[in-house]
């Protein structure tokens, strides 16, 4: 039961395993029906098929039930029961699990071996707070580490609380599958957007309880807060990014004849570097501003010093390392779209899915598997309990 970007992001990695996935969005409640996301950006396919639902929603069956209606419960739980199902996931607020009859008790009940995972905000014990993924990166320390240090809080370019979290439902369905197959019990997993997003603040965190310089733990621009002098330079036709992360590589760097400049007995170590960066970025950045681009990285290469030149959207799908490793779509048209790649590659996964279907297309053909007559379907259809 899913919508928007952060259960949808999972849903699609069991797609491309190959699992059935059967996605219900509700009826009625105003407004446009089904997910919120079917409507937003530029029309591609249709009205309720834009660019942004397109990606996360491939390779997935679509139904749509009333499930304020006990109908449309009974209606759940017979799909649960006759279709055997292994998952039921959920990215709705906890406070509606019981009312809408999609609590762990209750489909557990209905499939012991159930494996149940729910994503929101901030978990069962903050079960009215909507998740959203801006919110919580502001609330969770994101937008004060990201940014121009004399500039404001910065949301970050994608929505990766959204896709933690999505990937957190991943990897602990996984392990849920594994614990069922030693136990034969089902379990129910909670997932925090906010308890996700500050497990990933290891680099940041644990430094307050070191008395840190306030500098270490809020925004740094593009430098490196630990690793001196990694940041962007610019060149004669462009910006290029450079990592340094030891000694060695700086004293690589410092021997090349365009850098020179650089070399000073008290830059040495990551320490001594730490105590003059302002000044090292100035130097470097000098250096680099003499040279073009193909000669800044061919000097870097040289030295092999990590670097990559700023790349846009554009070249990025036309990476040489990444041409054959994007998953894809066909649209009604017959369009191919190239979409991104598969985070690891799988022999037997599925790179190309079927392109979303429209809001209900299948719930008359889930209904009729699992064993209601037409005569039903219509009725149900009817009193708003279904759409199709």
């Amino acid at each position: 039961m899913e919508q928007a970007l952060s259960l949808p992001s999972a849903t699609l990695r069991f797609a491309q395993l190959g699992w059935r996935v059967i996605r219900i969005e509700a009826v009625g409640g105003g407004g446009l029906p089904g997910d919120p996301n079917r409507y937003i950006g530029s029309r591609v396919a249709d009205d309720d098929r834009r660019s942004y639902f397109i990606a996360p929603n491939v390779g997935k069956e679509a139904i749509a039930l009333n499930l304020k209606d006990p109908r449309g419960q009974a209606a759940l739980h017979r799909m649960v029961r006759e279709l055997k199902a292994d998952v039921f996931c959920c990215n709705t607020v906890p406070s509606r699990y019981k009312s809408l009859g999609i609590d762990y008790a209750t489909l557990s009940s209905v499939k012991p071996d159930l494996i149940w995972a729910g994503i929101s905000a901030m978990g069962p014990a903050y079960p009215d707070m909507p998740g959203y993924d801006p919110v919580t990166q502001a609330l969770a320390g994101y937008m004060e580490v990201t940014g121009d240090k004399t500039g404001p809080p910065t949301v970050m370019g994608l929505p990766v609380i959204d896709l933690k979290a999505g990937d957190e439902v991943y990897a602990n369905v996984m392990l849920a599958l594994l614990e069922r197959a030693e136990t034969g019990k089902g379990r129910a997993i909670d997932v925090s957007m906010l308890q996700a997003a500050a497990s990933w603040l290891i680099t940041v965190l644990p430094l307050i309880d070191f008395n840190c310089d306030p500098i270490e733990i809020t925004r740094a621009g593009n430098e490196h807060r630990k690793f001196i002098p990694t940041n962007v330079y610019p060149a004669r036709d462009g910006f290029i990014y450079m990592a340094i992360g030891s000694d060695v590589q700086w004293k690589r760097l410092s021997e090349l004849p365009s850098f020179a400049s650089i070399a000073r007995p008290e830059r040495a170590t990551n320490e001594g570097r730490t105590r003059d960066r302002e000044s090292i970025y100035r130097d470097i950045g000098a250096a680099t501003a003499r040279m073009t681009l193909a000669e800044v990285v061919a000097d870097l290469n040289k030295a092999t010093i990590p670097n990559a030149q700023i790349s846009d959207l554009n070249k990025v799908i036309g990476l040489e390392q990444l041409r054959d490793k994007l998953t894809g779509t066909v649209m009604p048209s017959g369009k191919t779209v190239r979409m991104q790649p598969q985070a690891v590659d799988r022999e037997d996964a599925r790179t190309g899915l079927h392109f979303p279907h429209k809001y209900g297309e299948d719930t008359r053909a889930v209904l009729a598997e699992v064993g209601y007559a037409q005569s039903d379907i219509e009725s149900l259809a009817r009193d708003g309990v279904i759409a199709t």
